[in-house]
This record gives C-alpha cells, structure tokens and sequence, in this order.
C-alpha cells in the first residue's frame, strides 16, 4: 500500500485515499525531509516549497499541487530526479471570472459606466484570461486579447500586440503566469515603461501573481494619472503588503480572487485523479462532498425600470460582492494569511438560481450565458 502525505488545508480530500493508500495529513509548517523521507506521494498547496532539501534521498514519486501555480515545485529538481508532479491548471478559472465580474459591476456602479462603451484589454488569455474575456463579451463590451505564446502557435488575427491595447484600452486586466525570465517574461510586465506608454487612463487590474507589478512603478502611475484605478488581488512580497500602495487603490483584497469553494472542490478533484491514475489506484469516479452552500441560492429579480446591466449587476453582485472583501482586507491588512485561511464561503455562479420578473428574454438568455439557473 502507498503512502501518501496531504496537507490538511486542502479541502474536502478527506476520505479519498483511505482505502486504497496509508494517508498522513499534515499542515504545510511540518512537511520536512524526514516526514517524506518514506512516503510514495505528495499532495500540497504553495505553502510547502516542494525542493531538493525536502524530497533528497525520499522515496516520492508524484507532487500533486490543488492549486493553479507551481512556483513552488522545483521543476527541474523534479524531472533531473524523476519526480512526476502536476498542478491543477484552470481549476479556480470560474472563481476569477467572477471575481472580475463582481469587480466591473462594481465600477461601473461607481463611475457612471454602460459597459458597452468600454474597451477591456485581456493579457494573458488562457484558462482564466478565456473566460473574463467571455463575460466580457457577453457584458457587450469591445475585447482585446494579448497573448504572445499563443499567438506564436495559433498564428491568429484575434490576438493584438501589448502596446495596442495600451493605447486603446479603457481597463486592463492581467492573467498570465509569472515568467523570471524567457521570450515572454512577466516579471515586471506593469514597469515605469508600461505605465508611461498607456494612452486612455485605464483602470489596471492584477488577479494574477503581485510580481508581474513593479510596486514604486504602479504607486508612480496613480500618482501621476498614468492610470485612474489600480484594483489589486495579488501583491508583490506578499503577505506583507505595501501600506502605501494599499490606500491608493480602488479596490484591494488578499489574493482571494480564485478562493470559491468550487475552484478549491476542483483542484482537490484534479489533484486526487492525478494520483490516481499514476498510481493505480481506481479512483476516476471519485467526486469531492460537503461543498457547502450558498445561503441565499435564489435570487429574485423584478427588471421593472432595469436596464440590462443593472439586472445582470444584481445577480452577479448577489453571488460575490468584492467591496466586503475590500473593507475586510483595508481594516486588517496585517492578517492577509488569516483572512486567506478563513475565507467565508463563495460559490460560482451554477450554484445560484435566478427567478425573474418583467425581464427581457434575451437578458435572461445573457444570465444562463453566465451559468446561472433560471427559473421560469
């Protein structure tokens, strides 16, 4: 039998291996050379640097990582020592989605926008950055898709280059990993350089990695109106957060845009098929319990005197209101990890059903774009 060491924060794992593998949660803090030394597999989060001095002279086969970034995993320790490992690519994709959502209703609430006026530009357009880019379009908004890997494989004319967003684009919003180096780096993406060569004021957005935003550069650009809102989820040298950068913004939260339960309930999924299959072990009918939910799942709406997007505002802002997150963050910015850590519960918007009244059918069709369930 298998020995398997999972991090006891990874929800909803509990009971997926106990019957085929010998299962030891542990939390990240205590996962050391000599807790591994005999164990057969991983599974983590990115609180447990997966490197030589954790995994040398172990007996582990697979790292399984339920989360969508790996810059824990030393890869090519990894490969050099034939170590599998695996991420969970896209899981917390609709958790962003929404995230973005409640974020452009909640400007647009504030500014006086009809988001069919606006030009939104997405970098990075992958698991994440494909699906803000469709409720984007569904919004009717005039989308920009940035991304050079991409657009090197695909030789599509969807694509545009980075500086025509930067001159035509009236809110950016940054998706792709962070590379240190390469053809396509993104350390630094948002320079004094980026910032100097905007066009429009744009509102910037950053739920992606803190350091593909230069700190000093972005505090600069708001202070000279090089942008006109900075709406930041994920902070370079976080947890700890520059104080400074942090009145600036128009809306701040601590790296939680990905934290629904259904983006978590999927990481954990891909993660325990992952080893599954590596090992044998029989478990590709297994499906994660206990999600919880919502507390309100139907949402009523009367459209009398809506327009379109104040309906679909009341729906997506009734699932996910990011401004109490932002009160959260800004009253306790020195508990970044604990707000993380105890995130209250947040579903997708598939786990809400809305029941309308005097709503136009082709809005009701834009809400069931979305994913939400509508009741007739």
């Amino acid at each position: 039998m298998i020995k398997i060491i999972i991090d006891d924060k990874i929800p909803y794992i509990r009971g997926a291996f106990e019957s085929v593998a010998e299962v030891i949660y542990l939390t990240g803090s205590k996962t050391t050379s000599e807790i591994v030394k005999d164990a057969d597999a991983i599974i983590t989060r990115t609180r447990t640097i997966c490197n030589e001095k954790l995994l040398a002279g172990s007996s582990v086969k697979y790292i399984a990582s339920a989360t969508i970034g790996y810059d824990h995993i030393d890869t090519d320790y990894c490969d050099a020592a034939g170590i599998r490992w695996t991420n969970a690519p896209g899981c917390n994709s609709k958790s962003v989605e929404q995230y973005i959502a409640s974020t452009l209703m909640v400007l647009a609430e504030k500014k006086g926008w009809n988001l069919k006026e606006k030009c939104i530009g997405v970098v990075g357009v992958g698991n994440v950055g494909s699906k803000v880019a469709r409720i984007c379009e569904i919004f009717g908004m005039k989308v920009l898709l940035n991304d050079p890997p991409r657009e090197r494989i695909e030789s599509s004319e969807k694509f545009i280059s980075l500086q025509t967003i930067m001159k035509e684009a009236d809110i950016i919003t940054l998706h792709v990993p962070l590379n240190l180096k390469g053809e396509d780096t993104t350390y630094h993406l948002g320079n004094e350089a980026f910032f100097n060569n905007l066009k429009r004021k744009p509102v910037l957005i950053n739920s992606c990695r803190g350091e593909v935003i230069e700190t000093n550069a972005v505090i600069a650009a708001l202070q000279t109106g090089k942008i006109s809102d900075f709406v930041c989820d994920c902070w370079e040298n976080e947890p700890e957060v520059d104080l400074k950068l942090l009145k600036m913004t128009e809306i701040a939260t601590p790296h939680i845009a990905g934290y629904s339960k259904d983006g978590k309930a999927k990481g954990t999924l891909m993660s325990v098929q992952a080893i599954s299959e590596f090992f044998g072990l029989g478990l590709r009918n297994w499906q994660p319990s206990g999600i919880e939910l919502p507390t309100f799942p139907i949402i009523e709406i009367n459209g009398d005197g809506l327009t379109e997007q104040d309906i679909i505002a009341e729906a997506i802002l009734h699932t996910y209101d990011i401004r109490n997150d932002d009160c959260d963050f800004r009253d306790n910015p020195v508990l970044f990890e604990q707000l993380r850590g105890d995130y209250p519960t947040r579903r997708e918007f598939p786990a809400f059903t809305v029941k309308t009244e005097h709503v136009e059918k082709i809005t009701v069709e834009k809400l069931k774009q979305f994913g939400f369930n509508i009741l007739n």
